[in-house]
């Protein structure tokens, strides 16, 4: 098993096989456990690839957010933009993790062949999936109910798109 690394918001994004965790962000104003850290360890757990993997969070490390939304916008497309894979996990709460950007960012890159869609069942508002698992299967992007499997879907991503792309 290779290496994983994590690159968290605004920080340089480097050369090499990289993954993009996209999905609903807690907000300091109704916190909530973010999903990202169990999905670091299951990434971690099931990357077998040739090479070291990056994996590209939005969440500012220590907590320190963008001084202009405008930065944290364009790391954000510029990270999507530079991965393999987009895993999208949504465990909508539309009290606590709307994922209003979520589904912007989804449409975006729906078309892009790199996106995973994680849409689990038993999350508090499940229905409001509905229209993202519709437009992910009409786009043939892999939908998925649990992490464990979203996970497993975006690494074959990151293990097919191969070495030599300069992404």
């Amino acid at each position: 098993m290779n290496s994983v690394r994590l690159v968290m918001a605004r920080e340089p994004i480097p050369a090499g096989r990289k993954l993009f965790l996209a999905g609903p962000t807690p907000d300091k104003s109704v916190p909530v456990p973010s999903w990202r850290p169990e999905a670091l360890t299951l990434i971690t757990a099931q990357w077998t690839g040739p090479d070291p993997l990056t994996v590209l969070t939005p969440e500012s490390r220590d907590g320190i957010r963008a001084e202009r939304y405008e930065h944290q916008v364009d790391w954000e497309t510029d990270a999507r933009a530079a991965a393999d894979a987009i895993l999208f996990w949504i465990p909508r709460d539309m009290r606590t993790m709307p994922g209003m950007t979520t589904n912007v960012e989804f449409g975006l890159d729906v078309s892009s062949g790199r996106a995973v869609l994680g849409c689990p069942p038993d999350c508090p508002n499940p229905e409001r999936n509905r229209y993202l698992a519709y437009v992910a299967r009409r786009h043939g992007v892999p939908v998925r109910e649990t992490l464990t499997d979203t996970v497993a879907e975006a690494l074959a991503l990151v293990a097919a798109a191969g070495t030599s792309e300069a992404r």
